[in-house]
């Protein structure tokens, strides 16, 4: 039973990867998404989505227009569409900062997307 855990920062990495090797889900979204990764592995990651590219960024390196703080157990649920982000939201798992709607528009880019690990 030596399943290796996957890191925040390997995930992040596939992210970018996923994201820029099909990137039509992206095409025309020029965003800053900020995730606030809380618990037992912390992190504060950026998706800056641009001209149909992802660059995943660590820190806060612009300003998101959007900012979602979550338990790393939480993220990776949501990225792998385990977890609605309505449902983590109304249930507290979920802080949202900034435009609502863009996280509702992440969530419908990831379904577009094969993220599980």
């Amino acid at each position: 039973m030596s399943e290796k855990q996957v890191t925040l920062a390997e995930t992040m990495q596939n992210i970018e990867q996923v994201f820029n090797q099909n990137p039509e889900p992206i095409s025309g979204t020029n965003l800053i998404y900020q995730f606030n990764i809380k618990g037992e592995e912390e992190g504060t990651y950026q998706l800056h989505l641009q001209e149909g590219q992802a660059t995943v960024v660590e820190g806060n390196d612009g300003s998101p227009e959007c900012t979602l703080t979550m338990s790393r157990n939480s993220f990776y649920k949501f990225l792998t569409g385990n977890l609605s982000g309505t449902v983590a939201f109304m249930t507290g798992k979920l802080k949202i900062n900034g435009d609502i709607t863009k996280a509702m528009k992440l969530e419908t880019i990831l379904k577009q997307y094969n993220l599980n690990e």
